[in-house]
């Protein structure tokens, strides 16, 4: 099987059962948000893993708008994301710049809470999430983001919990697209 044949169909179900394998676990878990989960999912298995980046960067990149000048993301969950959406632009020829939102300012220096070629202010900038459950760690890229004068309607999460996170979104003006809710993984998880 060569990861970059599938169709799109076949690789969101590829991707889907990697991430039932590599990602998910059941048992007793806190999660960033302070809440407690019987229900884990940690995607850096996956996203760390040349044909799992390979396709995750794939599905993204159908959903960022060419009017989109970046992607950007808190470090370090949405890294490999961004890196990855940029190569495989780069390799389609769409000009797309990455960026990595610190979460804390830089502590020398320029004191700088973004890293990576900064576009013009006014850019549209889709942000790039691993897991979703409250949207506290997108919506602090979000505001870095705005800060600096750039416009960010979009994110897109690998994974949403579906606690929280679309209405969080939503009072900021921002569109939440997932490519799978935490449903569709445990139900993966059971069938195999």
């Amino acid at each position: 099987m060569n990861p970059l044949n599938l169709s799109l169909v076949d690789t969101k179900e590829k991707l889907l059962t990697l991430l039932a394998q590599k990602a998910y676990k059941f048992g007793d878990f806190s999660l960033a948000s302070g809440k407690k989960s019987s229900h884990y999912v940690n995607c850096k298995p996956v996203s760390l893993s040349g044909t799992g980046l390979l396709w995750i960067s794939s599905l993204f990149l159908k959903q960022i708008s060419k009017s989109d000048g970046a992607v950007a993301g808190l470090t370090l969950g949405a890294d490999p994301l961004v890196s990855g959406v940029v190569m495989l632009a780069a390799q389609s020829s769409i000009d797309l710049s990455g960026l990595i939102v610190r979460k804390e300012a830089k502590g020398h220096g320029t004191g700088a809470w973004l890293e990576g070629p900064l576009p013009p202010k006014g850019s549209v900038i889709t942000v790039l999430e691993d897991v979703v459950t409250t949207g506290g760690s997108s919506l602090k890229a979000v505001e870095k983001l705005r800060d600096k004068g750039y416009i960010v309607n979009q994110v897109l999460a690998i994974v949403d919990r579906e606690e929280g996170g679309v209405d969080a979104m939503s009072k900021a003006d921002l569109d939440l697209n997932s490519l799978f809710y935490l449903k569709e993984v445990v139900e993966r998880f059971k069938s195999l």
